[in-house]
């Protein structure tokens, strides 16, 4: 009886310690990249601890979270009102942006000219001051968060959006509207204004007078932004609190700036 005890009592401290070993983290695709990046870090200075990351959606992070299948979500958008029983936290920020061809010769759109060009209303640019052409209107497939955040902003089902292409991530976005003089789409902000200064042949365009630019993002004055969050069911305890303290560190900067993204802390 005793070692039937002693084994059990074995079990149990072997299976806390690999639990205490790991941290998983479930979510948006547009985050698990950076958050990989964090994970190696944060590895390479705590041996023996592992950093689990996994993609499928900010839906799946919410869901992962809350019904503790993930030590923590990532949601690349703000909290619903259904979601406050959670603790979000912001790790960086983010911004979507318009982009057209560079050899559009068109510098600005208004919103209603943008919700007129995705909804099929406007299907030519020589329709607002554009050259004759017919206009490639680009979407995100569904799912993506940056879809998420545009039709909301907008106002727009994706039902209502006709589409002459739908892609998936961001560089795909960029490299679509490079590709094509007649294209119009949105990515985030980082990736494009970075491609943009390196030869990229795409144009970012202000939102109501804003310029597009990261440094627009964290001063809060870029209308189209998001927040880019880790989730938690509770407050973060032992190995978990350790990495969210990283991630929250001015030592994750760097990392968050690699990713085209804009970082918060000092």
């Amino acid at each position: 009886m005793k070692s039937i005890l002693m084994f059990l009592l074995i079990f149990q401290a072997l299976a806390l310690g690999s639990a205490q070993d790991k941290v998983t983290l479930t979510g948006s695709s547009t985050i698990a990249p950076m958050v990989s990046d964090f994970g190696k870090a944060f590895e390479a200075n705590h041996p023996g601890i592992r950093i689990d990351v996994q993609s499928g959606g900010s839906g799946r992070g919410i869901t992962d979270a809350r019904q503790g299948l993930a030590d923590l979500g990532m949601v690349s958008r703000s909290a619903k009102d259904d979601e406050k029983d959670l603790k979000f936290f912001t790790i960086a920020l983010d911004g979507v942006c318009i982009i057209l061809n560079k050899a559009n010769k068109l510098e600005s759109l208004s919103e209603q000219q943008v919700i007129d060009i995705y909804t099929g209303k406007i299907t030519n640019w020589k329709e607002i001051g554009g050259k004759d052409a017919k206009i490639t209107v680009v979407n995100k497939a569904e799912g993506r968060s940056t879809l998420e955040l545009f039709t909301h902003h907008f106002k727009l089902k994706n039902s209502d959006i006709k589409a002459s292409v739908v892609i998936g991530d961001n560089q795909q976005g960029i490299k679509t509207v490079a590709g094509n003089p007649n294209a119009i789409g949105y990515v985030s902000v980082g990736s494009a204004e970075y491609d943009s200064k390196h030869g990229v042949k795409i144009k970012l365009l202000p939102m109501k007078g804003v310029l597009a630019s990261t440094e627009n993002i964290l001063n809060r004055t870029f209308p189209l932004s998001r927040p880019l969050n880790l989730v938690a069911k509770s407050e973060p305890e032992g190995v978990v609190k350790e990495f969210l303290q990283f991630v929250l560190s001015k030592d994750a900067n760097a990392i968050i700036k690699d990713q085209f993204f804009v970082p918060l802390a000092k």
